[in-house]
């Protein structure tokens, strides 16, 4: 909000039109309202690794709707990059499968759901930054997001549940801080340096990590499965990184 008001009053950038703010409110809802629900679904039925391993894939998704969009062909490259991404996939969901567990299939499909309104979010708001601004852009969207899972909020529980330990507060201020709004800020001013292809490649990192990571804090178990399948899907994502 504050970044929001400074925006305003500032008077820098263009002023906004009707499609600017048709094109905020439908980004804010889609990606960072509509994707994080859906994120946050899944993680209630796969592991930290697998959901971000498919959070990944959105790079390759946005290669494709882009190609969609502009009426470009696929290449062989980028065929082959699709396909050595989507067997890591499945050899990491590998790793989640076990007897008799339910939801698997379910939360697969929320987060897949997630990285797909993430990647339409992307290919939006290369377009949407360059006009408004990308400090100008974040602050509306996020706002509009906000606004959003408070509504949500009022209609599907009481406020007797915003009663949480002190713990669950400090780790979402931490997460709206550190998880949320800084890298989100990063990411649109990346994007409009570099475009939504090139800025969507420079989080290579994130699965391989987020593995380690789930390793070492929730105590999630590393298999060959899975660091194979991370590879593949990081050298998907790197050859279609590379081409474009």
């Amino acid at each position: 909000l504050a970044v929001a008001i400074w925006g305003q009053f500032s008077q820098r950038g263009a002023a906004m039109h009707t499609q600017d703010w048709l094109a905020v409110f439908g980004l804010g809802l889609i990606g960072y309202y509509l994707s994080s629900l859906l994120d946050f679904s899944g993680l209630q039925y796969i592991s930290a690794g697998l959901e971000r391993l498919i959070l990944f894939l959105y790079p390759t998704m946005v290669i494709v709707l882009s190609s969609l969009l502009i009426r470009k062909p696929i290449g062989r490259t980028t065929l082959m990059a699709l396909v050595l991404s989507y067997v890591g996939i499945a050899l990491v969901a590998m790793q989640d499968v076990r007897p008799g567990q339910d939801g698997l299939a379910l939360g697969v499909g929320l987060v897949f759901a997630s990285t797909l309104t993430y990647s339409i979010y992307l290919v939006g708001a290369g377009q949407a930054i360059a006009r408004i601004g990308a400090s100008r852009f974040t602050a509306y969207a996020m706002t509009v997001a906000c606004v959003a899972v408070l509504i949500q909020f009022a209609l599907t529980h009481p406020m007797a549940a915003l009663r949480q330990t002190d713990r669950v507060y400090v780790l979402s201020f931490a997460m709206a801080i550190f998880s949320t709004v800084l890298p989100v800020f990063l990411l649109s001013a990346g994007i409009r340096r570099i475009g939504s292809g090139h800025a969507s490649m420079v989080g290579a990192i994130g699965p391989v990590s987020t593995i380690f990571l789930a390793y070492a804090f929730l105590g999630e178990a590393i298999s060959v499965s899975q660091i194979a399948g991370s590879l593949l899907v990081l050298a998907g994502v790197l050859m279609i990184g590379l081409k474009h």
